[in-house]
């Protein structure tokens, strides 16, 4: 497997959005924002699918409760509908909802606070959901932050630590019900600062499961360094550094990592 680049398009109050990933409140729906696109959701789908960029990622940033979800939907469902079958989604779903975006023409559904939830691995809803979905077209988002030394996943948009620490045991025990792992390294998402390496590492013991990276990337070296410390088998995502989303990283060039 060689690493790739995985475009996203993240949904803010029914915007395209780069955040600051620490920073996202359901406090009247309010985040540190990099970057408010003034284009739709569907400009950069059709720009994906134009380059021909597969696996890419959608997220719905607002719970379901927000007065703001129903817009962020239906941007989300727009950016699926124009590249049927190139991108993954995520953001509210559970076992109610996943088989309606895989048949509006997401290829996967990405899954975090359903089976993460009240603190621990809840096995029968991620039993539930894969039998849902089937295997093959689920991704559970293992996002982190670090709390006493090691990677706690977090839930509800960031927000919510639980007690699972990611380790090895937990990759091989979820991958049963999986066909890929996103892991956002919430503490660095949206500075474009430098990646989390340790974090980093630890997915490069991994290279037998499909994993997608995102945090942190700035420039060609973070790029490079993710590359070496993941044994070239991690893909990844670069938002708020891109020049599409108001940063400095040519799209242009990255896009040709596929």
């Amino acid at each position: 497997m060689d690493m790739k680049f995985r475009p996203c398009i993240d949904i803010h109050n029914g915007k395209v959005k780069q955040i600051v990933g620490g920073s996202l409140t359901d406090y009247k729906d309010k985040a540190q924002e990099n970057f408010v696109s003034e284009k739709d959701s569907r400009f950069y789908a059709e720009m994906y699918k134009r380059d021909g960029l597969t696996g890419g990622h959608i997220i719905l940033l607002n719970g379901t409760d927000s007065p703001y979800y129903d817009a962020t939907k239906e941007q989300a469902l727009l950016a699926i509908e124009s590249y049927r079958g190139g991108l993954q989604v995520g953001g509210g779903i559970n076992v109610n909802n996943a088989k309606s975006y895989l048949e509006e023409g997401a290829s996967h559904v990405i899954v975090t606070s359903f089976v993460f939830k009240d603190g621990n691995i809840n096995y029968d809803n991620l039993i539930r959901l894969s039998r849902v979905t089937g295997k093959d077209r689920l991704v559970l988002d293992v996002s982190c932050r670090k709390k006493d030394g090691k990677y706690y996943i977090v839930t509800d948009r960031w927000q919510k630590f639980t007690d699972v620490a990611l380790s090895e045991d937990v990759f091989y025990r979820l991958a049963d019900y999986c066909d890929e792992f996103l892991i956002h390294a919430v503490d660095v998402e949206g500075k474009a600062n430098g990646i989390e390496e340790e974090l980093a590492e630890m997915m490069g013991k991994l290279a037998g499961f499909k994993m997608t990276y995102a945090g942190g990337i700035s420039t060609m070296k973070d790029i490079e360094k993710l590359k070496s410390l993941g044994k070239g088998a991690i893909d990844f995502t670069v938002g708020s550094a891109l020049d599409i989303f108001g940063g400095e990283l040519p799209y242009d060039e990255i896009k040709k990592l596929r």
